[in-house]
């Protein structure tokens, strides 16, 4: 029996369950398999919050209890005690972040998800309609002011920042260093479930690049505020959902790193790990796009070196980077 349990904003292993997960069913798939991933971050699960946050999101009342009580101990009371109570647990139990509830499926991701593609946009719009105009997004990057990757910066100076993987994004989104691509606002639900792939079609005119990719849902602007969270201001606020880093130079193999050849359209794709998030009828969906997201990622030079940390301060340079947008190089 294998039991992969995470927690969807667990900044020190939020792969490993899902990984986990995955490997087994493609490599075992007659065995016992079953997962569990709720809104925790590292080991969240384990000790009781009352109102439960996550950083300044409110996801309901005593959620590790309703784990403990709900899902871990009739697992151990059937395959420690022999009861039949795990026999009713699902295969997959998850925090839906987004509805704020629990849900059961028979199988991860859930067997009637439909594969959807996204696209970027012009004029910053992210739409389910492909682009039909020949366009891109510009943006500048300066490794010597990079953005930062959280506004809370007391948080990175414990052994892991926890807060940052759902933090308010608003502080990047008008950057001239972030691209932003959203929505309009949505007429009804829309429920992501399963695993996020970012298709990127970029150039630069440098030799190195990181690209950082971040999935955020806006609430609407008459979002109520919180007594629990006084100072937070919930109208439009920008909840990050998942975020995932890709180094250009490990683009095809991460042991035979190249650089990039200098505005030329290239590819970049990546995981952006799985989501159970239900962005609810008045948000907005958004993706922002970044190459610097410091201190929480070390700075590229995006001049290519073999060794980015034997770099010298001239190796690193302004650059400009471009995400295409058009029908023959959609991103």
């Amino acid at each position: 029996m294998f039991w992969p349990l995470g927690g969807w904003f667990d900044a020190e292993d939020l792969r490993g369950p899902l990984h986990i997960y995955k490997t087994i069913e493609k490599n075992n798939p007659k065995a016992k398999n079953s997962i569990v991933m709720g809104p925790f971050s590292h080991g969240g699960w384990s000790y009781e919050m009352g109102k439960h946050f996550h950083n300044e999101v409110y996801f309901g009342d005593s959620i590790a209890t309703f784990y403990q009580k709900n899902i871990e101990t009739p697992f151990f009371n059937h395959h420690l005690k022999n009861t039949k109570s795990a026999t009713e647990l699902p295969e997959a139990y998850m925090f839906d972040t987004g509805k704020k509830e629990w849900k059961q499926f028979a199988e991860w991701p859930p067997k009637n998800a439909q594969k959807t593609a996204f696209y970027l946009r012009e004029n910053g719009q992210f739409s389910s309609e492909s682009p039909s105009s020949a366009s891109f997004t510009e943006y500048f990057s300066d490794p010597n002011k990079p953005v930062p990757s959280s506004t809370n910066l007391k948080d990175f100076n414990g052994f892991t920042p926890r807060n940052y993987m759902s933090e308010d994004q608003r502080f990047a989104e008008n950057r001239p260093d972030v691209a932003s691509f959203t929505t309009e606002i949505l007429a009804e639900d829309l429920t992501l479930a399963g695993e996020i792939k970012v298709k990127l079609k970029i150039a630069t005119t440098g030799t190195d690049a990181d690209f950082f990719v971040k999935l955020i849902d806006i609430y609407p602007a008459d979002e109520k505020g919180m007594k629990e969270k006084p100072g937070v201001i919930y109208g439009n606020y920008h909840q990050m959902v998942r975020s995932e880093i890709m180094r250009a130079r490990f683009r095809n193999s991460f042991e035979k790193p190249e650089p990039l050849t200098p505005n030329k359209v290239t590819d970049i794709q990546f995981r952006l790990q799985d989501v159970l998030h239900t962005f609810k009828k008045g948000h907005r969906i958004q993706v922002q796009v970044q190459s610097t997201a410091f201190p929480l990622f070390d700075r590229n030079p995006q001049k290519y070196v073999p060794n980015i940390y034997l770099a010298d301060e001239k190796d690193f340079i302004k650059a400009t980077h471009r995400v295409y947008h058009q029908a023959n190089s959609a991103s």
